[in-house]
């Protein structure tokens, strides 16, 4: 059984870093039971129930401590720890704020920093936009390379425009921040991205439980267009046929993975895949495997 924690907000007032009631000897549940113990430094943050079951220390799940009455004193109790933390424990601290909510536009129940969203199981929210134009009637996409700086997937291949969804920001006005930051994409050109759908998806990693949803955008874009990175994150664009940048996903792994998955879906969307395939309704399918609330 795959063990895993996330933030269960099915309780108002109540945050739950939950575990699965898998064997202490599996490895997930061990990873998981390690990044735990971190927070045992914490008490006025966190409360540990028992696990009258199995005997464990931490039962189903760890509790925000019920004087954190409101979404503010949270915020800053939760900040305060993955201060405390710090890049030893959680890498890539960037001081960005992703909403916690049960499901997209609910309530907010606190804010967490970005990086620490998987380390809490955090479900977040991003957009994904796929630049392509239309050379003597076939797709071609603009596919950028991260700088080899970047603090998470560094020289991997990646969208002309991609970013997490932070607090406070629509995903149409966060899409144009994007657009103008990653690619200098001007707001003339970016309003005209067309939402498509969304892709969601699950993983672990280490003490990292991604559960992400991912807003994708098509924006077809003129012949002339060159984009310019303004904020040092990409190193270069290149204008690639879609059916090379599909055979790349196929036969490598050059792309950011949560990319490869919005630029199936894209092949998808436009004919690049069709039922002839062999597992066709598998891969559909599974472009949608996490929860997509």
């Amino acid at each position: 059984m795959m063990s895993f924690a996330y933030l269960n907000l099915n309780l108002p007032l109540k945050t739950a870093l939950a575990t699965s009631k898998a064997s202490p000897t599996n490895f997930n549940y061990a990873i998981v039971l390690l990044f735990v113990e971190h927070l045992r430094d914490f008490g006025d943050v966190f409360v540990f129930p028992i696990d009258k079951n199995n005997g464990g220390p931490y039962g189903d799940f760890v509790s925000l401590h019920p004087t954190l009455k409101t979404a503010d004193e949270r915020t800053s109790a939760v900040g305060y720890v993955v201060e405390r933390l710090g890049e030893e424990q959680i890498p890539g601290i960037r001081d960005e704020l992703y909403p916690v909510t049960s499901s997209f536009g609910a309530p907010i129940f606190f804010s967490l920093e970005r990086a620490a969203a998987p380390y809490f199981g955090i479900k977040a929210y991003g957009v994904h936009m796929n630049g392509y134009v239309e050379v003597d009637g076939q797709k071609h996409m603009w596919v950028g390379k991260r700088s080899d700086t970047k603090q998470t997937y560094p020289g991997m291949l990646d969208h002309l425009v991609a970013g997490g969804l932070p607090h406070g920001i629509d995903c149409q006005e966060n899409l144009i921040k994007e657009c103008e930051e990653e690619a200098g994409i001007p707001r003339s050109i970016s309003v005209k991205a067309i939402p498509v759908g969304a892709i969601s998806y699950m993983d672990i990693d280490g003490y990292r439980y991604k559960r992400d949803v991912e807003f994708c955008y098509d924006l077809k874009l003129p012949k002339s267009f060159l984009p310019k990175n303004e904020d040092g994150e990409v190193d270069s664009f290149k204008l690639i046929p879609v059916t090379q940048v599909a055979e790349v996903i196929r036969k490598t792994e050059f792309f950011k993975p949560n990319c490869s998955l919005v630029i199936i879906d894209f092949l998808f969307r436009h004919g690049y895949i069709t039922p002839e395939y062999l597992g066709y309704l598998d891969l559909l399918r599974n472009l949608r495997i996490g929860d997509c609330s």
